[in-house]
């Protein structure tokens, strides 16, 4: 049997910059379940190209929110061709109602312990609609064949992933919706024998808080030091404060880290399970990762409650002050399953549940303290000038210990720049309801596309938008 498993992209005529490219880990775990008497071909449509007349018996495809009609799109066409459909993923796994109306079965949750059962299942002409296993095991080796994609990428990184579950309930976060309440771990030896396995020499570990169990964080790095690689994963800002964790990490080839920050302001901190919640704790804590030689990578999150247009600069102001390497300038996304979603349903204030704008990129609701507009350029101004070249040359010096990482990755934020500055015409049309004066964009790269702000009508509150669609609003 031929089974063909993709990841689809949000929209394949816009690819994502190679230095910001998170690696695909799941299609390859389903590979590596699947019996050798089937043959396996992976896409990742951010790299690959997808053909619909692809000769295979199975279809699998993984989405998440913003991916999601992208999807379903390719689902549609590859059923037309008689091909069977299963969906999976964080939002087939949220909103199996909606998914299991575009596929032929859905896969709930994880896939480890149910992949087997639905391929013997589509064999025997009994495929269900709904696979899911409640409780999954880490223990089981997998083995996963060399990603062939991963030259592909910035450095030729492997993604590789040892724990599952979260114990915190962010609002905007639905992880512990997906994988539970408490962290379950990869035993050791199997990750030092798929590191042992690949034979790389780059790897990004998925994890959501590599160092959310401390003890298993440290019998880990020290188990992976004598492999001599260099790796980069996501921890809690509170390693910051364990000196043994911090040196542990150091010295098994730690790169770089991935800290979700999400906010300067201590308003919002104190609102949110963080185990730091004032500015001067947090550069503190920067100062200290840094001199560990490690690259410090913030996620930063727009438009809670608490935010004014003022914590766009208060936001870069902290960036320059600290000299921080790289960062993710995201923007509140109501993911549905989310606390946050449900809220904002609630108030009346989604402006779109088109999924493909629920990418983190995008305001899909009604700020409280400013315009949607003000909200998507103001975003888009502190990435603009946070990637800018003199912003990257005043900031080189805090980071000389990866220069060649700061450089690409600054390099990504800026052609990630662009792309926000191009789609932002339409945004104003599709998801804010704003028609654009005839003067307004007549560019749509440089400055011209951001300064063209001023030639636009800007309206402040949800009423004026719908008047202004409405071509009342003067």
């Amino acid at each position: 049997m031929k089974i063909l498993l993709i990841s689809p992209s949000v929209d394949p005529e816009s690819k994502t910059p190679k230095g910001l490219m998170i690696p695909q880990l799941s299609l390859h775990i389903l590979e590596g379940l699947t019996p050798p008497a089937h043959e396996v071909k992976i896409l990742e449509e951010e790299m690959d190209d997808i053909s619909l007349e692809e000769e295979c018996d199975l279809v699998g495809i993984s989405c998440m929110t913003a991916n999601a009609p992208r999807a379903y799109a390719l689902s549609a066409e590859f059923r037309k061709r008689g091909k069977t459909v299963v969906l999976g993923g964080v939002h087939p796994t949220l909103l199996f109602n909606e998914a299991i109306q575009h596929c032929d079965a859905v896969v709930v949750g994880e896939a480890e312990n149910v992949w087997e059962q639905l391929l013997e299942d589509f064999q025997r002409g009994a495929l269900k609609r709904r696979y899911h296993h409640p409780a999954t095991s880490l223990d089981r080796y997998i083995h996963l064949k060399y990603r062939k994609n991963s030259k592909k990428r910035l450095f030729d990184v492997i993604p590789i992933m040892t724990t599952r579950g979260c114990p915190y309930h962010c609002v905007f976060c639905c992880v512990s919706h997906l994988y539970g309440n408490n962290i379950r771990h990869v035993p050791i030896e199997n990750v030092v024998r798929d590191l042992a396995e690949s034979q790389n020499r780059n790897y990004l570990f998925l994890d959501d808080n590599l160092t959310g169990d401390p003890q298993y964080a440290k019998a880990l790095f020290r188990a992976i030091k004598p492999f001599k690689i260099k790796w980069a994963g996501q921890a809690s800002i509170s390693i910051a404060y364990d000196p043994e964790m911090m040196r542990l990490a150091a010295d098994s080839g730690c790169a770089a880290l991935f800290f979700g920050v999400e906010s300067v302001s201590e308003r919002q901190l104190r609102t949110m399970e963080k185990s730091i919640k004032n500015i001067m704790d947090l550069e503190e804590a920067i100062k200290r990762v840094k001199e560990r030689g490690i690259h410090f990578h913030a996620s930063l999150v727009f438009g809670f409650d608490t935010d004014t247009k003022d914590i766009f600069q208060e936001t870069l102001d902290f960036l320059m002050r600290n000299k921080i390497g790289t960062a993710s300038f995201n923007i509140l996304t109501p993911y549905p399953g989310t606390r946050i979603y449900n809220q904002f349903k609630r108030e009346g204030r989604l402006l779109t549940t088109n999924w493909k704008y629920y990418d983190h990129s995008t305001v899909v609701f009604q700020p409280k303290n400013m315009t949607p507009y003000e909200l998507q350029t103001g975003t888009i101004q502190v990435k603009k000038e946070f990637s800018g070249f003199t912003s990257i040359l005043r900031r080189l010096p805090g980071n000389l210990s990866h220069p060649l990482l700061y450089l690409l990755m600054n390099r990504g934020i800026r052609k990630n720049v662009a792309a926000d500055i191009r789609r932002l015409p339409h945004l104003m049309s599709e998801v804010f309801g704003i028609k654009p004066c005839e003067s307004g964009f007549a560019s749509t790269s440089g400055d011209t596309g951001l300064k063209a702000r001023e030639n636009l009508q800007r309206p402040q509150t949800l009423e004026q938008y719908q008047r202004l669609e409405k071509g009342t609003e003067s």
